[in-house]
């Protein structure tokens, strides 16, 4: 595997998988620009050198089909604005010989939405896992897409990988296409870089005492990572809708709270390994209830496992936020992924608000705190603190599996010669 800084584009031509499946009004327009802006240092250091680019993404779920909804098209402006030079655009992704012949150096394609075609997914179409044909379908689009990734890998002299956001995917464009490509002339961009070392730093690099935070709803969408780092944490805090399961679990009244009745032994398993292994596990033990989900419902403060009926917990208690906060604040490894509350609402920001205040100040007692996950990072937004926090990743579900332990296919791809 090249790296991006040691690597001279100098009349290369440059195929770069970024992500570019950014937030659209119904009209069509950029609502959010943070990934086209996450990309610029690899693009713009590539047209320094005197390179050409070629750029690929998919935008939203089009499930193998034209769609002008998710058309790349409509961001074609944006992505010139950000790279301050004129972007030509593709409509079609499979066919764009013609316009990679014509494109001399500095210059730059945009290719249409990799997902019309259902070879960049790589799913057999029209055909369930139970069907008796589905083995071979399987196998014949595998072959397509290998054809996909080729033609598109054709295109170019070399290949980026720099959407940290589809790493997980192995997907024709973030991991099948570096087959196409000499170990020399294939690498990561820097924000795949930046994420692949973030990761390194919280499951590689531990600095103590190193807190994780798992919000959310759900403990069944988290329990691979809660598994993976129960051997590496000293405190895990569990916050947001999934403090209901793990009070009902241990024979609490939890009102009308969102809860997972069939996780309830899981929750119980849970305590009982923290407990095992030495770990601090923090729940939530008052909270803010409301008579209703809505911002404008009445509140009341109870205790996380003794909520009226009619009520249900939506925010962490002062009292919770304390014990939060008094975890996090000495810490020197910190992960947050997934809110305390329904921080969409303003009036239960304050359980999630207190969980980034605590990072904020304990990064700025030298601690690397990595926030990852769209409620995490909408969160740190919304509160304007993503810059007061070492490393924001751009990637969800790559981001959870990476943490969980999992091989991501679009960095291994790389990697491997």
């Amino acid at each position: 595997m090249a790296k991006i800084d040691d690597y001279n584009f100098a009349g290369k031509k440059a195929i770069v998988r970024v992500d570019f499946n950014v937030p659209l009004d119904e009209n069509g327009k950029v609502t959010d620009d943070t990934r086209i802006r996450g990309a610029l240092p690899t693009l713009k250091k590539i047209l320094a050198d005197g390179g050409s680019l070629i750029l690929m993404s998919h935008m939203g779920k089009p499930k193998g089909k034209v769609n002008p909804k998710f058309s790349l098209s409509q961001i074609r402006e944006d992505v010139a604005k950000a790279l301050g030079t004129d972007v030509k655009f593709v409509p079609d992704c499979a066919n764009a010989d013609e316009a990679v012949a014509e494109l001399k150096p500095g210059e730059v394609l945009l290719l249409e939405n990799l997902r019309f075609y259902p070879e960049e997914e790589g799913k057999p179409v029209g055909i369930d896992k139970e069907d008796p044909g589905y083995d071979a379908a399987k196998k014949e689009m595998k072959e397509r897409q290998k054809k996909f990734a080729q033609k598109l890998a054709s295109y170019a002299d070399v290949y980026v990988n720099d959407a940290f956001g589809t790493a997980h995917r192995k997907h024709a464009s973030t991991a099948v296409i570096a087959d196409y490509f000499k170990p020399e002339d294939k690498m990561l961009g820097y924000l795949m870089e930046k994420e692949v070392k973030a990761v390194d730093n919280i499951l590689k690099d531990i600095k103590r005492p190193f807190t994780a935070i798992m919000g959310g709803s759900k403990v069944s969408t988290k329990i691979g990572i809660i598994e993976n780092l129960m051997d590496k944490v000293d405190n895990l805090i569990l916050c947001g809708g999934m403090t209901y399961t793990f009070a009902k679990a241990q024979g609490g009244k939890i009102g009308d709270s969102i809860v997972e009745n069939d996780k309830l032994d899981l929750a119980l398993d849970i305590i009982k390994k923290a407990k095992e292994k030495g770990v601090n596990l923090i729940l939530g033990t008052d909270c803010v209830a409301g008579d209703a989900f809505s911002n404008d419902c009445n509140t009341m403060v109870c205790l996380s496992n003794d909520i009226p009926d009619g009520w249900e917990g939506l925010d962490a208690g002062p009292e919770t936020r304390k014990a939060f906060a008094e975890a996090i604040r000495p810490s020197k490894t910190i992960l947050w992924n997934g809110p305390a509350g329904v921080f969409e609402f303003d009036n239960f920001t304050a359980g999630s608000r207190a969980i980034a205040e605590a990072i904020v100040e304990a990064t700025k007692n030298g601690a690397f705190s990595l926030v990852g996950g769209g409620d995490s990072v909408a969160c740190v937004n919304k509160f304007g603190l993503a810059d007061s926090v070492s490393y924001v990743s751009t990637g969800g579900g790559a981001l959870l599996e990476a943490i969980e332990g999992k091989v991501l296919p679009g960095v291994a791809a790389v990697k491997e010669a």
